[in-house]
């Protein structure tokens, strides 16, 4: 069986773009297990300016038009026929247009949406969304064999846009390519977020809120944000109007400096309203960093059942200030070790791609 990865971009790993990242795992990982895979990327251009990979990869131009399916695309599809199709993305208007032009030829395809049916997400969706919901997406759902959950808000969303569609519920795995050892912390108790700096999906204005009733109760706390995006003025504006101290803002980063930085912290929190399945936060627990998740990470219950740090509902600061101080105190009282411990164990037995590699392909049946 041929399996075709179909995303927007090139699959790069070394972006934040997190589809990307994911996709780019999966497929590494899939090859590694023996399985036919190419990965084609739908770019703004079509140089082949990324690192090395074990699989194929086909860049196609993308076209002006959001809708317009690039034509060797389609010629490329025909030629392809007998393999799966795995499309990426959700609420991407080509998708729309490949899904009918695969449905037409009867050519069977998957789709992942990477969280963008997320029940928190669709109550913020406007009438334009709406009304695309009702025109393309559904249609899109429809056509799909499987559509692939991640998270089970996800699932719930899912059903609000088709009853018909039919769900997958599986998580991504995770590779922790870290090599940093024996990092000294910070004395002072650092609490960090890595991710795009999207106020309202990530929670950003949660988490400087709790950061700020935080420091009454350890005032030589710091905050480390790793990230860019939109948010960031927001963010700055705030914490100059209310004169929140120790706030440190460490823009991009990338590969060993980032994870050098997430070693250092003493807590990772990420508070996000809506989300896929974050891969920072799974970062953070290879460094062996207590995380600190809500439930809109779809992350909530993996890191309760192996208590690899504290799960807490979304839009609640006062529970992230409590699980903030709880995460200090376990410095003192040695719970942080046992933090440590089910991190290291719930990525081995829940979030190891050589174990889900296979459970992918009943995906694809």
């Amino acid at each position: 069986m041929e399996i075709i990865h179909i995303v927007l971009g090139k699959v790069n790993p070394n972006r934040l773009n997190g589809v990307n990242k994911v996709v780019y795992n999966m497929a590494t990982e899939q090859t590694k297990a023996g399985k036919n895979i190419q990965v084609w990327g739908i770019s703004s251009n079509t140089k082949h300016d990324y690192p090395e990979r074990n699989f194929k990869t086909v860049l196609f131009q993308k076209e002006r038009f959001p809708f317009a399916m690039p034509s060797s695309l389609k010629q490329a599809i025909i030629e392809n026929k007998n393999a799966v199709f795995h499309l990426h993305g959700g609420w991407i208007p080509v998708f729309n247009t490949i899904g009918r032009f695969l449905a037409n030829n009867k050519i069977k395809f998957v789709l992942t949406p990477h969280g963008a049916y997320n029940e928190e997400a669709m109550k913020r969706s406007g009438l334009q969304k709406k009304v695309y919901k009702l025109l393309f997406e559904r249609p899109l759902i429809n056509k799909a064999s499987k559509i692939h959950s991640i998270g089970k808000s996800e699932i719930t969303g899912l059903r609000k846009i088709s009853k018909k569609a039919s769900s997958f519920l599986l998580p991504y795995g995770f590779i922790s390519n870290t090599s940093v050892s024996n990092t000294v912390k910070s004395q002072e108790f650092t609490i960090g977020f890595v991710g795009r700096l999207d106020v309202y999906t990530k929670g950003l204005d949660l988490l400087i809120k709790a950061f700020e009733k935080f420091q009454k109760y350890n005032p030589n706390s710091k905050l480390w944000i790793i990230g860019e995006g939109d948010g960031k003025t927001f963010l700055e504006n705030y914490i100059q109007e209310n004169s929140i101290l120790n706030v440190v803002f460490w823009g991009e980063k990338f590969g060993k400096e980032k994870d050098e930085l997430i070693s250092k912290m003493y807590a990772f929190a990420h508070p996000s309203r809506n989300e896929g399945l974050p891969s920072s936060v799974l970062e953070a627990a290879a460094l062996g960093v207590p995380t600190i998740v809500s439930q809109g990470t779809n992350l909530a219950e993996y890191v309760e059942k192996f208590e690899a740090g504290i799960a807490i509902e979304n839009d609640n600061v006062s529970e992230l200030v409590k699980a903030m101080k709880d995460i200090c105190k376990s410095y003192d009282n040695g719970k942080a070790q046992q933090f440590k411990n089910g991190a290291k164990q719930m990525l081995e037995e829940d979030f190891k791609w050589s174990i889900l590699v296979n459970q992918y392909d009943e995906l694809y049946k």
